[in-house]
């Protein structure tokens, strides 16, 4: 596979991207928690991808993944039971391993504690009004 850091990367494709994933992911964990079995995948791309030390060639192809899962329509609408998702998976799925090694584990470990707590429901979570969800 490519090495996603030698990618070129449409400037204006990213800003649009990541202006879509800033507005709509966390509703979209919220409303997916418990239904998606990707739903910590995607939540680490999404760390991985607003960490300052990920190379941006990485960042914009997580922040496209990250913006064809919020999308209300798409290939295959959510809604249709358990098939709704498999685009959103395939899609993810794709860019998670094109950049794999950038995914680090402090990445999966603040995904889990954020799924954790939406689950639970409690205060102060990622992606809450006020938080930006930023990645440590």
């Amino acid at each position: 596979m490519a090495n996603p850091s030698n990618l070129p990367t449409d400037p204006r494709r990213y800003q649009r991207d990541k202006a879509r994933v800033e507005k709509g992911f966390w509703a979209k964990v919220r409303r997916t928690l418990g239904r998606v079995p990707f739903l910590e995948e995607a939540v680490a791309a999404y760390y991985c991808a607003i960490d300052r030390k990920t190379p941006v060639q990485v960042k914009a192809i997580l922040m496209g993944a990250l913006a064809y899962f919020v999308l209300p329509t798409d290939m295959v609408p959510d809604f249709i039971a358990w098939l709704g998702f498999v685009d959103d998976a395939a899609v993810l799925a794709i860019a998670i391993r094109s950049v794999e090694p950038h995914i680090k584990e402090r990445h999966r470990r603040q995904a889990r504690s954020t799924i954790a707590g939406e689950a639970a429901g409690g205060p102060g979570n990622p992606g809450a009004e006020g938080d930006t969800g930023r990645a440590a």
